[in-house]
């Protein structure tokens, strides 16, 4: 991977990040994140798949419900004069790849309206988009860094306040299709490795207004067409679905993993996707992240991660960098048992928050993110390997490999048989779930 070399240096007095170790105490420089460290014969780099987020990271000025921005890029900024959007454009993708390059990230993600501006049209829309996806291919030939996903941004925009796929205005769903058609062709393009489906939008307010079962059909009918184009426009990646439970609407209809595979089952969809898991999103839904995780590795369809953590004292997506490595302990235990994310990766859809304004600021949040990954790697590896916990999870249900609770797996007993086994029975064991020795065999590998 090669440093950025743009008309401008954006962040300046930041060099290269390197990982340094334990017994640094350089806050630009990695403690666990060591890319060509391997574990299970993959490096560091291959299992974690890092990606920054174009939209949070380049465009979010920290703006919440309650203020306006407290950031001022510098890329927005020529001698105090206002530059045309697609300059600014331009210079945001040069920073962009500046600030890839220099935290050594192998990827990026994007939904279009983050790396190219809006215009009057549709059609002017998606002019710019395809000017930007040709300068954003020139930088990734010169840096080596890959677009991990795309997608298209179909809640923004005030024509879509009913959604874009679900709309109830035929013409506005035709609006959202032609973006989702530019947003592959720039995926394709650029040898996007996914392309994600978030529905900010797609679900309802209220019931008293809502045809249900004809949105959702809508919307499986407009998933399908998106598929069919995109393999016919030369993607041969993975499409997912990225599950949220609410914010904006009040009901998502993907509202969690169990939710979004039923309906990619229900309308024979689940062949040609997987899900994206966002860890906020699966607290909003009232799951833990390794929940979400492990839904999506019991069906096959794990793939790809949306990094980031919430806040217990805030009921909304406050998306914010993932530093608790018990929690990614767990998140890689799923993942290495899945047999890792395959083309999917580690994209941090995490922001600064609102009063950190430095330029620091932001590779810190990622440094500390990725080391937080790498350590969770480290020891969900050691975890795995030492059997401890496939040991007593094996033991806990060992009453189903012998005797008559094997011949119930197999599918060799009828109800009646079963109701008659139990009534045979004088004692029932109490099978302890040891959860206490687990937690704390986890707390003691943390600091091996």
């Amino acid at each position: 991977m090669a440093l950025f070399k743009g008309n401008r240096e954006y962040f300046t007095g930041v060099n290269e990040i390197k990982f340094e170790g334990l017994e640094s105490d350089n806050p630009l420089a990695f403690k666990f994140y060591n890319p060509t460290k391997i574990i299970r014969g993959k490096s560091m780099k291959e299992h974690l798949r890092f990606a920054v987020a174009y939209w949070h990271s380049f465009c979010g000025t920290g703006a919440d419900p309650f203020g306006g921005g407290t950031r001022t890029f510098p890329w927005e900024q020529n001698n105090e004069t206002k530059m045309d959007a697609m300059t600014t454009a331009m210079n945001k993708l040069d920073a962009a790849f500046e600030f890839f390059s220099k935290l050594s990230v192998p990827y990026y993600c994007f939904h279009d309206r983050d790396i190219s501006p809006e215009a009057e049209t549709l059609k002017d829309s998606i002019n710019n988009l395809e000017k930007i996806t040709g300068e954003a291919k020139l930088r990734q030939k010169e840096t080596g860094i890959k677009l991990l996903w795309g997608t298209a941004n179909l809640f923004s925009h005030p024509r879509f306040m009913n959604g874009a796929a679900t709309n109830p205005e035929f013409k506005i769903l035709a609006s959202g299709a032609s973006q989702v058609k530019a947003a592959i062709d720039a995926t394709v393009e650029l040898e996007g490795e996914n392309y994600v489906f978030w529905g900010g939008r797609e679900g309802y307010g209220s019931l008293l207004n809502t045809d249900m079962a004809l949105e959702r059909e809508n919307m499986a009918r407009f998933l399908s067409m998106a598929r069919d184009y995109g393999r016919k426009a030369g993607f041969k990646g993975t499409f997912l679905i990225e599950p949220k439970p609410m914010e904006p609407t009040k009901h998502q209809y993907d509202f969690d993993a169990a939710t979004v595979i039923g309906f990619l089952k229900e309308y024979d969809l689940h062949r040609d996707f997987k899900l994206n898991i966002e860890a906020n999103h699966a607290t909003l839904a009232g799951h833990s992240f390794t929940h979400e995780l492990q839904v999506c590795a019991d069906a096959n369809m794990l793939g790809s991660i949306d990094a980031n953590r919430g806040d217990a004292q805030n009921g909304w997506d406050t998306d914010q960098f993932p530093v608790d490595i018990y929690q990614t302990v767990e998140a890689m235990m799923v993942v290495l048992n899945a047999g890792g994310l395959g083309s999917g990766g580690l994209n941090f859809d995490a922001k600064l928050r609102r009063n950190s304004t430095d330029t620091e600021d932001l590779f810190i949040a990622h440094i500390g993110g990725m080391d937080a990954f790498a350590r969770g790697l480290e020891v969900a590896d050691s975890l795995l390997n030492s059997n401890v916990f496939s040991t007593i999870k094996s033991n806990r249900y060992s009453s189903y490999k012998i005797g008559d609770g094997l011949k119930f797996t197999k599918g060799e007993l009828d109800f009646e048989q079963l109701a008659t086994i139990a009534l045979k029975e004088k004692t029932f064991p109490l099978v302890s779930g040891r959860q206490e020795l687990l937690e704390n065999i986890i707390n003691q590998y943390l600091f091996r």
